[in-house]
């Protein structure tokens, strides 16, 4: 049996808009394009600023860094026009002027996708399913038996983390569907009972291949295993991949191969970088695995970056925190990564609306790094009681309050901003301890003296799947018209819960 293309979702591949300035006439670089602007340095009120063009030459500007009393905030386009004016005297050009003079935008993504493209992986699961099928009998009284066979699934996935020391290993991530089979025999699949794939493999972008039943005899009859399973060859660029830890909660697996056995196939492969934010309209590239045809990438936008929707991996109705886009999905993509303009993972690609094609999913880079990290910390903790995925356990319900959009001109940006209310307290719980209270409002938490701002009800669970034992927490909280602040609470292991 060889089964295709299995998708809980529709893999979403979406590509990216990336912009490139390019200035023609307040510099001698008179046409080349801007790769970067970075701050350099500082001389007492001034940083300067590197402009570096695509050819490699640089220009350099000034702008007031906030020591004499200015906001201090990077500098932005519009610094760059008034130090312009500043430093050519002409100071009668208008923003608008300078934007049409000055620069253009180039809108193609290639670069930016041609980069990713080192970071992604198609998967190959293997799995035992038991079939019915007729043993003998008639036509009309047939006679019903089983049999076992091998099944073979598809999908994506995104390098997460390289360890190049001797030995090291390469971690990849994937959605939990992808490796998971809700129809796999447990008790012949793998010795644990689980319905995880009793085989992994994956392949490059540009080394790809895919599995063919192995016919040494050349009789037309595939060759099976001691079990009478058929014997499946992955070929010279395959990369045997094992089972490292997952979350069906939150539908994330990671897997792992040597290094070694990595860049042996592209000595060139890179780890994903993650980008810091994502907001609606930006432009999302998928790359996965559509019908298991080959790694390939499709283009849309950021539809919605926090929305609740049901899958059932097994057959359990599960509420999934998701990104929507608006990027096709095909069977056969899940677990391939989501990247915005600059080439950076923002999610991986796990659900389709298969009544509207432009209505599809992901994993929320928040999850995605609070899951993987805890799977890859807990493997490799040198406790063989701790697997997986661990959160802190706070002890409380919350309701939210006052959720409006905010904007922020500066950066072209705004979010969805709510009170995040504590409903109610758990007798006994951590909140308790901390003396937190109905109807306070939860304003940030403090882990190791880093203070994270509360703006949605989820930014507790994202922050609560990256506490280990013995981090340090405080809570600031409101209660009527007065902020308070919690005692530094140090957690333990039985503060946190498992997830499964």
């Amino acid at each position: 049996m060889k089964r295709m293309g299995k998708c809980l979702l529709m893999t979403l591949v979406a590509m990216i808009f990336v912009f490139a300035l390019v200035l023609s006439g307040c510099t001698a670089q008179t046409s080349a394009y801007i790769t970067s602007i970075a701050k350099t340095g500082s001389n007492g009120a001034e940083d300067i600023y590197t402009i570096t063009y695509l050819d490699g030459t640089t220009d350099t500007f000034t702008v007031t860094n906030g020591t004499d009393g200015t906001d201090g905030k990077d500098a932005d386009i519009s610094d760059i026009y008034e130090a312009y004016k500043e430093q050519t005297g002409n100071s009668d050009l208008s923003f608008e002027d300078f934007l049409a003079q000055y620069l253009t935008l180039n809108t193609d993504m290639s670069s930016a996708i041609n980069s990713s493209l080192r970071s992604v992986a198609k998967i190959y699961a293997e799995f035992v399913e038991t079939e019915t099928v007729i043993t003998g009998g008639s036509m009309l009284r047939p006679e019903y038996g089983t049999r076992s066979g091998i099944s073979v699934s598809t999908g994506a996935a995104v390098i997460y983390s390289m360890d190049t020391s001797e030995d090291g290993y390469t971690y990849f991530v994937t959605d939990y569907h992808v490796i998971y089979n809700n129809d796999a025999d447990a008790s012949l699949n793998n010795e644990d009972g689980t319905k995880i794939a009793r085989n992994l493999h994956a392949y490059l972008y540009g080394s790809e291949g895919s599995p063919s039943a192995v016919d040494e005899n050349g009789d037309g009859y595939a060759d099976t295993d001691d079990n009478g399973y058929t014997i499946y060859d992955y070929g010279d660029y395959a990369i045997d991949l094992e089972y490292v830890g997952s979350t069906i909660t939150y539908d994330i697996a990671v897997l792992r191969a040597k290094t070694s056995d990595v860049l042996a196939r592209n000595e060139d492969a890179q780890p994903v970088k993650l980008a810091d934010e994502y907001h609606v309209g930006e432009t999302a590239i998928a790359i996965g695995n559509p019908e298991g045809d080959g790694l390939s990438v499709t283009q849309g936008v950021i539809s919605t970056e926090s929305e609740y929707i049901t899958l059932s991996i097994d057959d359990t109705p599960r509420s999934y925190r998701s990104i929507r886009i608006d990027t096709a999905l095909y069977s056969g993509n899940s677990g391939g990564g989501l990247f915005n303009k600059s080439g950076e993972l923002i999610g991986i690609t796990n659900a389709g609306n298969s009544t509207d094609q432009n209505i599809n999913y992901a994993v929320p880079l928040e999850i995605v790094t609070g899951t993987v990290n805890s799977i890859i910390y807990y493997n490799n903790d040198g406790n063989a009681d701790t697997n997986d995925v661990y959160r802190l356990l706070l002890g409380i319900t919350v309701s939210t309050e006052n959720s409006k959009y905010v904007y922020d001109a500066a950066s072209g940006y705004g979010n969805i901003s709510e009170d995040v209310m504590i409903a109610s307290v758990n007798s006994g719980s951590l909140a308790e301890t901390l003396g937190l209270q109905p109807d306070d409002r939860i304003a940030a938490v403090i882990i190791n003296g880093t203070t994270h701002t509360i703006d949605r009800s989820f930014d507790i669970e994202n922050l609560a799947l990256t506490i280990r034992a013995n981090d340090i927490i405080q809570i600031i909280y409101e209660r009527g018209d007065e902020q308070l602040l919690t005692e530094s609470f140090t957690a333990s292991f039985s503060d946190l819960t498992a997830v499964a």
